[in-house]
């Protein structure tokens, strides 16, 4: 059973961070493309960051210097460290896993997803 379990969600200032959490169950994501993901009220889902087998990373336009994804193979999780968080970031966050592709040059349809955490970034 392939399973996928976002965590770390919240309220927070802007210019606050937060810590998101992408746990794996099921499988080793040491062996995956992982990506974040993220969809407001209204506006198309987009790819905020992706970290791949071979450990290459992508980020968002929009995020970079912000935002920083990393892995932790021992404890089966990804990670997507946010800070000088603005209004803007506010979204549903999700992560979501490819055991097939080895690069993060392409945003590309994953087959598993979890089921995203609230992240709210408002005075």
């Amino acid at each position: 059973q392939v399973q996928l379990v976002e965590s770390g969600g919240g309220l927070v200032q802007p210019g606050g961070s937060l810590r998101l959490s992408c746990a794996a169950s099921g499988f080793t994501l040491a062996y995956y493309n992982i990506g974040w993901f993220r969809q407001a009220p209204g506006k198309e889902r987009e790819r905020v960051s992706c970290i791949s087998s071979k450990e290459s990373t992508y980020y968002l336009d929009s995020v970079k210097g912000r935002f920083t994804i990393s892995r932790d193979n021992a404890e089966n999780t990804v990670y997507l460290q946010m800070n000088s968080l603005k209004p803007e970031d506010t979204a549903v966050y999700y992560c979501a896993a490819d055991p097939y592709g080895s690069s993060c040059l392409f945003d590309y349809d994953m087959p598993y997803w979890g089921k995203g955490t609230l992240v709210t970034v408002s005075s």
